[in-house]
């Protein structure tokens, strides 16, 4: 008897042990509607299929579509038919845009020897639609300025503002040259600006191999790198000013729209610009003299990299045809049933600069993986509680086009309706990139915890904390990724098809993707296709069914959240991280100023290396004003405790359950959230940039894709602006405070709720 007793005991032990622990609430979820929403996403990512995947691929990189081209609109129809088929609710919007497309190009060294460019990307044996040549844009730069220009040659590195800087200490000028820059250390587009504003009159673009090519590994076809004729092309349009056509700014370019005259759109480049191969920089290069570059500007070619001018000189000219074409987005709904006015937008580009498999269809593909297994939970009985739209824009490539004009033609609706936007572009094998809105950094690494890394079997965060910890700098950052309970996201600069709806609409944006396993030398270039992508990047389409899976739980878990999932606390962090980097950039300022000073007292400079230059000692500077940073850090910590309360104030609604989660009147909390990313907005936008209004993220006036965090203050200490720094700390002061405002009474309607 007493066997028996012991063994019924040593059961219940059992028992109790396999009954695994229910995990915790989702945020902004009651218990039972936790449960329920767990059960619609494991259902959702059984769905995703590597195959299909695959095919979907195929289809739509099967021949080059660039905007305005036939398959452009084909693939766009083709998207609108699978919506549609598999019950969204579908439709093309169409815009009308300025895209140039090239008419003449020519690039011809004339002195000391002859050359002409080939300018051709040449079709390579096994990759079939290599030699659709009659289909493919040439190589060039988009909005480049028509001009026939002839001068002397000058390497200029990067050419971003430093360079000139570095040329200006050697006593080189770019005045009346044709300047050559290789691609890299920033957008594209910041190249030809800088040197029309140094006196270029025209501007060329290379892939070093260096960066891109036969240096880093095995160039294609045998390897992923860039072989001696590929090609990046790619716009040039001037985007830290405003993206979008360039003849409608801050309008829909509907048929109806006003338009500015080609001379007076500002985003144009004033100089002609061209991109070229390394095959064809090279005897270019190889012909210009005067003084060695610096070592950190020399590349991979095999030659002597020499900055001129001289006695190199080269013959430029560009011609396009300055058309408008038609842009069609497919827009497809799932209405929601419980809040169908708030939407929930997910958006990925279709266009291509050629085939365009990994930029940008290996987002694409995901984007209609997610949509088509969406379709089916609805045929199972699911209905999210808010609207999701999804999104394939047309004309990313040219200047964010289709996603811009969408926002400024639907501006007013999304003023009141749009909760967030969840963007992708390219994919690939690796690790999971998190970038967007710091209210959205708890509720995305909650996503990335639930979904399986393909190769190791970690959580998708797991696996990225692990690689941040081995290639973290310093014992203080390595220590911050092991304990801080969320990983730090970026902040979004500019690039895709988030900036219009983040740092024009103010809504809450995140950027998504997988990659870092493979080496790119495609980018822009005719080898972007699905010979390339299955060789080569994802090639088995684990990583693609990894990233519908991510964005489509993280689409669900914000379309169905009870009180919406934005979190404060981190957001706060932030901020005072900014804060505290904007105070270290001015007392860094300040200090190589008494630097400089002292030096100049003490009789210190150094002259120029180059005998042929004679270098005069500059005058004493006057040193930066003390600037008051006490707005900007009283505002932070004004939200740092807003959040706190909102945060106690949420667990108290979700505990015992989460009853209160689920009244009726819960809604009005989630009104005020809406606002919340809006309120981080200014009206007039950003000075000189006001179409930019975000006040915490911004495209840098000399980055391009590159973000400056607290843009109008950073810039303005950055370009000694003195007065404009201490009137841009009031400003984003005064936003966060109207930001722990609203949140301070999101909190007080959750405290309501939670005592009834």
């Amino acid at each position: 008897m007493r066997a028996s007793v012991q063994s019924l005991g040593s059961l219940v032990v059992v028992l109790l042990v396999a009954v695994p622990e229910e995990p915790p609430a989702l945020r902004g979820y009651g218990a039972p509607a936790s449960r329920i929403e767990r059960d619609w996403e494991a259902k959702f990512r059984a769905i995703s299929s590597p195959d299909t995947l695959r095919e979907t691929m195929r289809h739509l990189s099967a021949r080059p579509h660039h905007v305005g081209s036939p398959y452009d609109k084909a693939n766009a129809e083709w998207i609108l038919a699978r919506f549609r088929s598999w019950g969204l609710d579908a439709a093309i919007e169409n815009f009308e845009v300025l895209f140039p497309t090239p008419r003449e190009r020519a690039v011809e060294l004339v002195q000391p020897t002859k050359f002409a460019a080939r300018l051709v990307e040449g079709p390579v044996a096994g990759d079939p639609t290599s030699s659709q040549q009659q289909e493919q844009l040439p190589t060039y730069n988009a909005y480049s300025a028509d001009g026939d220009v002839t001068g002397p040659l000058v390497y200029v590195n990067y050419g971003v503002p430093a360079d000139y800087e570095r040329l200006e200490r050697m006593g080189v000028s770019v005045k009346g040259a044709i300047v050559i820059a290789r691609y890299g250390g920033s957008w594209r587009g910041i190249k030809p600006k800088v040197a029309g504003e140094h006196g270029a009159v025209g501007c060329l673009i290379y892939s070093d191999p260096r960066d891109d090519g036969y240096q880093a590994g095995d160039v294609f076809p045998q390897g992923p790198w860039r072989p001696q004729d590929g090609v990046q092309r790619g716009s040039v349009m001037d985007m830290p000013l405003y993206p979008g056509d360039p003849l409608t700014p801050g309008v829909g370019a509907t048929r109806a729209a006003k338009r500015l005259a080609l001379a007076d759109a500002p985003t144009l480049t004033k100089i002609p610009v061209l991109p070229i191969s390394y095959g064809d920089a090279q005897p270019l290069l190889a012909a210009v003299r005067g003084p060695v570059a610096p070592p950190e500007w020399r590349g991979g070619l095999g030659i002597t990299y020499h900055v001129g001018p001289g006695p190199a000189k080269v013959h430029l000219r560009v011609r396009s045809d300055w058309s408008t074409r038609t842009l069609y987005d497919v827009i497809a709904r799932i209405p929601g049933t419980g809040a169908p006015d708030q939407w929930i937008i997910r958006g990925n580009h279709h266009d291509a600069w050629v085939n365009g498999a990994q930029d940008p269809l290996s987002g694409q593909v995901a984007l209609l993986d997610e949509a088509r297994a969406l379709g089916a939970l609805v045929r199972q009985g699911w209905r999210p509680r808010r609207t999701i739209i999804y999104a394939a824009w047309d004309g990313e490539e040219p200047g964010l086009l289709g996603s811009t004009e969408w926002v400024e033609a639907h501006a007013d609706e999304l003023a009141t309706r749009a909760i967030a936007y969840l963007n992708s572009d390219t994919n690939g094998r690796g690790y999971l990139s998190l970038a967007g809105s710091h209210s959205l950094e708890k509720f995305i690494n909650a996503v990335a915890r639930e979904i399986s890394d393909p190769e190791t079997g970690l959580s998708v965060w797991k696996r990225e904390q692990l690689r941040r910890i081995a290639l973290a700098p310093s014992a203080e950052e390595r220590r911050d990724v092991r304990e801080r309970e969320d990983l730090r996201i970026d902040a979004l600069g500019s690039g895709s098809d988030y900036t219009p709806f983040l740092q024009h609409a103010g809504i809450a944006a995140l950027n998504l993707g997988y990659g870092g396993e493979t080496g790119g030398g495609i980018y822009h270039s005719i080898y972007d296709d699905f010979y390339w992508y299955t060789h080569f990047d994802d090639t088995s389409f684990v990583y693609e069914r990894a990233l519908s899976q991510t964005m489509g739980t993280a689409v669900m878990r914000m379309a169905d959240a009870e009180i919406l999932p934005y979190d404060f606390t981190n957001l706060a962090e932030t901020v005072h991280r900014y804060a505290a980097d904007l105070r270290e950039l001015w007392t860094k300022q300040l200090d190589e100023v008494r630097e400089r000073n002292r030096e100049l007292e003490e009789g210190v400079f150094t002259a120029t290396a180059d005998p042929r230059v004679t270098s005069v000692p500059p005058r004493p500077e006057s040193l930066p004003p003390h600037l008051n940073f006490a707005p900007l850090e009283n505002g932070a910590d004004a939200l740092a405790r807003s959040a706190a309360r909102y945060e106690r104030a949420l667990a108290t609604a979700q505990a015992d359950g989460g009853a209160a989660l689920g009244r009726p009147d819960a809604g009005g909390v989630n009104e005020l959230l809406l606002r919340s990313e809006r309120t981080l907005t200014r009206p007039g936008g950003l000075p000189g940039r006001p179409w930019f209004r975000h006040l915490l993220y911004a495209p840098g006036r000399y980055t391009g894709y590159g973000v400056k965090t607290v843009p109008g203050v950073r810039e303005a200490i950055e370009q000694r602006r003195w007065s404009e720094a201490e009137e841009q700390v009031r400003v984003v002061g005064g936003a966060l405070v109207a930001t722990a405002a609203l949140v301070d009474s999101a909190a007080v309607r959750l405290e309501a709720l939670a005592r009834r």
